[in-house]
């Protein structure tokens, strides 16, 4: 067999092996894992959820705490805690990860009474743990422990042990935390969409916490991007379509809002319209007479996402923004690609 210089086979004589093999074992054990820990989960689980809310809950003198939760773990489980932090914080629960190797060189100051700490470990045996579970114990503060194994240090301090179970790794040596952090991460993401859903936490919610980039500009309301006031291409009923065509054009919307004499919105006249009633008495018809009436609108308090949803499935550009019945904005399809929401 010829070699490279590194003495290793060349390219063309690599042995064979099925990626697609390996891929799919490594996926098919990581699912395992995940039905075994969906079968297990009991009332602990629950009994985790009430003990996050509870640090911004009220305390036993009705007084508001203010606390968070701190997530730590070693090595493969800091990652995941790392993640789960990130994930709580940003679904309406404070959150923050210590590292437990810093926690005894000063770091166990960023934990308060009012705090609750989730600690991630698959054996429960990490000694790096060692100083925040004594200080939780020292200081009456609620733990989470993530483990395996319900007898370890970890099983045994936690207030809540929320015990994983003993799935096999992907890694064929069952060396390299595969399952078990894939396990880890679930729970994590369960622990944080539970506390959302018993917090009632919405989509407007989660756009405070997410003004940037295109999520940010997902979570935005058509107030935010729509037209108003004087830029709005507006008509009344009785208005000869001379006049509403000079309008219509001035706008550039291809579509102008036809009120009734309370200043509703009564219908709508567009491109389409105009064909459809093309003739030599266009000019002298009024603006009622060729609108097509009680038009699709918005209010401004709806999501600019969902305002796109509805233009893509109605197959139009424009929709009217309508408060009390009467038109204050207008939306059309560049305005979304503008504030990036496409």
């Amino acid at each position: 067999m010829s070699k490279s210089k590194a003495g290793a086979a060349s390219p063309d004589e690599s042995p064979s092996y099925d990626h697609l093999a390996s891929a799919r074992r490594t996926l098919e054990l990581e699912i395992d894992g995940l039905k075994q820990m969906a079968a297990s989960l009991d009332g602990p689980f629950s009994d985790a959820v009430e003990l996050l809310a509870g640090v911004r809950g009220e305390d036993g003198d009705g007084q508001r705490r203010a606390g968070r939760v701190v997530v730590t773990g070693m090595g493969k489980s800091g990652h995941v805690g790392r993640k789960i932090a990130a994930t709580l914080a940003s679904t309406g629960t404070p959150a923050q990860f210590v590292h437990p190797g810093e926690a005894s060189h000063g770091d166990l100051g960023m934990i308060t009474p009012a705090d609750a700490i989730l600690a991630l470990s698959w054996s429960g045996e990490s000694a790096e743990l060692t100083s925040i579970i004594t200080f939780a114990k020292r200081f009456s503060i609620p733990l989470i422990g993530i483990t395996s194994v319900d007898t370890s240090a970890l099983g045994k301090a936690a207030t809540v042990p929320l015990v994983l179970p003993r799935a096999e790794e992907a890694c064929p040596n069952g060396l390299a935390p595969t399952t078990s952090t894939t396990m880890q991460l679930a729970l994590g993401d369960a622990l944080a969409i539970a506390l959302l859903e018993r917090q009632g936490f919405t989509a407007s919610d989660f756009g405070v916490f997410h003004p940037g980039g295109k999520l940010g500009a997902m979570l935005r309301h058509v107030r935010e991007i729509m037209h108003a006031g004087a830029a709005l291409p507006l008509a009344d009923q009785s208005m000869p379509m001379s006049q509403a065509l000079i309008i219509m054009s001035e706008k550039s919307f291809g579509c102008i809002g036809i009120t009734d004499e309370k200043g509703a919105l009564a219908g709508i006249i567009t491109d389409g319209d105009l064909r459809r009633h093309m003739g030599e008495n266009l000019l002298t018809k009024t603006a009622g007479e060729v609108m097509t009436p009680a038009p699709k609108s918005i209010p401004p308090s709806m999501l600019a996402s969902e305002a796109l949803n509805i233009l893509n499935d109605k197959k139009i550009t424009s929709l009217f923004v309508v408060d009390n019945g009467k038109p204050v904005g207008l939306v059309h399809i560049h305005d979304f690609l503008r504030a990036g929401v496409m």
